[in-house]
């Protein structure tokens, strides 16, 4: 908690301002009271149910430690995934042993935990009573509320957490091989790098609130990747401290994976830090990381950093002329006559003209001598 005491010039007194960081804990008042913030009220909380539903949220709880009690647990030490995990993990142990060592099961009934059949049950959506396996989209638009027709392709991946983020990463490359755009090198697929989209997914797959009954969603869309994780910010993350604070979940996923010997992730919290740079260093605008209802958003835009006029004299450099629909690609502008008002910025300053001939949908522009002129410098 800040206390802060403010003063106003020609007010007489002081007014003290008391800010409470967003905790790990649901806290109760003296006499057991339980209260969530909902606009100017403070609203009790008494549903057995929502106070459940509070701590998952906080992160004070976590699903991953449930237990399974309708799961044999030879299908999970039996299972070829474990078996596959152990092979390179040191030093040598049984499978039973490292789950019950790991808490994975319970120690006394020997009851699988939620975490186990994440890790380690070839299907994890078929003995979790919570939806938790990953849905992705492809819409053909750039629009933000797509419809029906924009709908090409969907499919839903599940498996054991560690096969889930690959299957997951390869998918959606593959979707995205399907979407050209122009380029200063003409026409090419439309590319992310590599470490930004594996650990964005990676991310959403560890962090997630497995209490909530739906699947991590992936969008792909013609200008851009959108990855909406189950769940709020646990504990005290929020969307200002997200990339520098420390806080898992999942803490049993993350350190269990974190054993593979190509781990998934590196156990660092550097996953959101790594997409970041390389979107930067990819040449393309940051990440946008939101909260919107009961997910975490974060969308990869494929727009460049560059101003539009930028990416349009440097298509021209290496190109005779440029369309309206080319430099919509180039600069992510969505509206036609934005894109016009970027032309003439340019034409007003006398760096590129209309090309003769050419008008309505294939009307384009080409540098001047001016133009050439100043690209040439």
């Amino acid at each position: 908690m800040k206390y802060e005491f403010l003063q106003l010039d020609g007010v007489t007194g002081y007014a003290l301002r008391i800010t409470v960081e967003k905790g790990t804990q649901v806290c109760t008042t003296a006499d057991g009271t339980i209260y969530v913030r909902q606009g100017a009220q403070s609203l009790p909380v008494k549903d057995p149910d929502r106070i459940q539903q509070l701590n998952f949220s906080k992160g004070a709880v976590s699903y991953e430690d449930f237990l399974l009690p309708d799961l044999p647990a030879e299908q999970i030490t039996e299972g070829k995934e474990v078996l596959r995990f152990l092979t390179d993990y040191s030093p040598k142990t049984d499978a039973l042993e490292f789950c019950l060592n790991q808490n994975l099961l319970d120690f006394k009934s020997w009851q699988p935990r939620v975490v186990s059949a994440l890790l380690f049950h070839p299907t994890p959506s078929a003995v979790i009573p919570k939806k938790c396996a990953l849905k992705i989209t492809r819409y053909e638009t750039k629009e933000d509320d797509p419809e029906r027709d924009h709908l090409a392709e969907q499919a839903t991946i599940e498996g054991p957490a560690y096969q889930l983020i690959h299957s997951a990463v390869a998918r959606v490359t593959e979707m995205m091989s399907s979407i050209e755009v122009w380029t200063n090198d003409g026409l090419r697929r439309i590319e992310y790098p590599p470490e930004a989209l594996w650990e964005t997914i990676v991310n959403a797959v560890l962090h997630r609130d497995y209490s909530i009954s739906d699947d991590i969603q992936i969008l792909v869309f013609d200008n851009r990747i959108e990855i909406l994780s189950p769940g709020k910010l646990p504990g005290y993350v929020n969307i200002d401290n997200i990339l520098d604070a420390r806080f898992s979940r999942n803490a049993k996923l993350v350190r269990t994976l974190n054993r593979y010997k190509d781990a998934p992730n590196k156990d660092l919290g550097e996953g959101l830090n790594t997409t970041f740079q390389k979107m930067k260093e990819f040449g393309l605008k940051d990440p946008i990381i939101t909260e919107e209802g009961n997910y975490v958003k974060v969308v990869l835009p494929h727009l460049p950093l560059a101003a539009p006029t930028v990416a349009i004299m440097d298509f021209l450099r290496q190109h005779d002329q440029i369309s309206n629909r080319q430099a919509r690609d180039l600069t992510g502008i969505r509206s036609e006559n934005s894109v016009k008002t970027e032309f003439y910025k340019l034409r007003d300053e006398g760096h590129i003209e209309r090309v003769p001939g050419l008008a309505g949908n294939k009307s384009a522009w080409r540098l001047t001598e001016q133009g050439n002129a100043f690209l040439s410098k």
